[in-house]
């Protein structure tokens, strides 16, 4: 047998071993998620399933509320998007979503895990299909899936903005403009946009964003009005400040004192993020490190936001990806290198736990502050500790090739 002959056996059997490890892992996801708690019913879909349904027969789109008073939340801009699934049945409306969720998260994770298996020299497809597992695994991610969340649909829109920055294209910015059109919370990467002086990208993002709210309003002006003059400063149509799946810097303060919430602690508490997503940003942008500054201006829209749910908080995946690319090669080799390799791991671990949950029902005491903001926890470590300008960034490192 020649060296050849015994190299190309030795391939196979790797191949299969590594078809086999990704198999028996989704399996072993798959079956997790199926028979453990935590389902939701799609419940998010059916909100917008039936406000753009009672809007499109003539209804007040923000006046529909689900049997628990859930309404719409999200400006008219989305509820335009979303009215095509008004000519929807319920079922084909969940697949739909399904099917752009995995489109979305598939866009993303070659965006974010392609250029690390290329440094690294990894298979490309072996490093898709265990990220795609690991990914799967996370609450969050979970979440936005039985939810019928938009949350990786938005992400990706914003995520094409990185792809079209490290190209220096043209239309830099649209995406950053539609996802904040459609929910104000990615309006942030606009200042991201201003601190790395993008300002034809800022440009771009603030005109895309001001050109669909004004088509919006055009088209719908009575659901543009009571938007922008009612429902968005109405907390109580998305639910209780200090319910534990509320993981922003206010959830944290209400839960301290649910009656009375410290609004001078929350907005110490958002300058104190501001100031720190400040400075690590433009370190890393002095250093190239575009991954890394987009992943921590992801970090301060869940901190700074009065509502934070669970399900939004796939925006750590990013932060969680410049972890590992700044522990290469594996093994670690220095001691750096493998403190940050443990607490990627730890900080994984917590965010597929679902420990907050633990703690919906009574969230007092140090046990009760811990886990009931545990992953609240774990944004504020990504966006203190995330390494960044550790290195010069390459393109090959921010765009898919």
């Amino acid at each position: 047998m020649t060296a050849t002959t015994v190299e190309a056996a030795r391939a196979r059997g790797r191949t299969w071993r590594r078809v086999l490890l990704v198999s028996g892992l989704a399996t072993l996801i798959g079956v997790a998620i199926a028979v453990l708690p935590g389902h939701r019913g799609w419940f998010d879909i059916g909100v917008y399933h039936g406000a753009v349904r009672h809007w499109a027969a003539g209804g007040e789109l923000y006046e529909w509320v689900t049997w628990n008073d859930y309404g719409f939340t999200y400006p008219p801009f989305a509820a335009i998007v979303m009215l095509p699934m008004a000519a929807l049945p319920w079922y084909p409306t969940i697949v739909v979503n399904l099917a752009l969720t995995v489109v979305a998260a598939g866009f993303l994770l070659y965006l974010l895990v392609d250029p690390l298996a290329q440094r690294a020299g990894w298979s490309r497809w072996y490093t898709f299909a265990l990220a795609a597992c690991l990914l799967a695994g996370l609450n969050p991610i979970r979440d936005t899936v039985s939810f019928g969340q938009v949350n990786l649909l938005l992400m990706a829109l914003v995520y094409l903005d990185l792809w079209l920055l490290a190209r220096g294209h043209r239309l830099a910015g649209i995406g950053i403009g539609l996802a904040a059109a459609i929910k104000l919370t990615p309006a942030v990467f606009v200042a991201y946009l201003l601190v790395t002086r993008r300002w034809r990208a800022a440009a771009t993002a603030v005109g895309t964003a001001g050109a669909a709210t004004l088509l919006a309003a055009a088209a719908a002006p009575h659901a543009t009005r009571t938007f922008f003059t009612e429902a968005l400063w109405d907390t109580g149509r998305v639910g209780k400040l200090e319910y534990v799946s509320n993981q922003s810097l206010l959830g944290l303060v209400a839960r301290l004192d649910p009656g009375h919430p410290d609004r001078l602690l929350w907005l110490a508490l958002v300058a104190a993020a501001l100031t720190v997503w400040w400075v690590r940003v433009r370190r890393a942008v002095a250093s190239g490190d575009e991954r890394a500054g987009f992943a921590l201006t992801g970090v301060l829209a869940l901190l700074v936001s009065p509502i934070t749910w669970v399900h939004h908080l796939v925006w750590l995946v990013p932060g969680l990806v410049v972890v590992a690319a700044a522990t290469l090669p594996w093994p670690p080799a220095g001691p750096a290198a493998r403190r940050r390799l443990r607490a990627g791991i730890a900080a994984y671990a917590v965010l597929c736990s679902g420990v907050v949950w633990v703690f919906a029902n009574g969230f007092g005491g140090p046990h009760g502050f811990l886990g009931g903001n545990a992953y609240l926890l774990v944004a504020v470590g990504v966006l203190v500790l995330l390494p960044v300008g550790s290195r010069k960034a390459t393109d090959r490192d921010v765009a898919v090739p």
